[in-house]
């Protein structure tokens, strides 16, 4: 990433599992700290 995102806030909203997770995790191996948000989904 070409911006510093230490000291930041990132949300980041359906990260329980595919590009949403993904993209939490590499947010949160960077220095922001991360908000997470899913909804349960009986069928995944």
């Amino acid at each position: 990433m070409s911006q510093s995102l230490q000291g930041k806030t990132a949300i980041v909203t359906g990260s329980s599992r595919g590009i949403g997770r993904a993209i939490a995790e590499g947010l949160a191996a960077n220095g922001p700290a991360v908000v997470v948000n899913y909804v349960g989904n009986r069928n995944a």
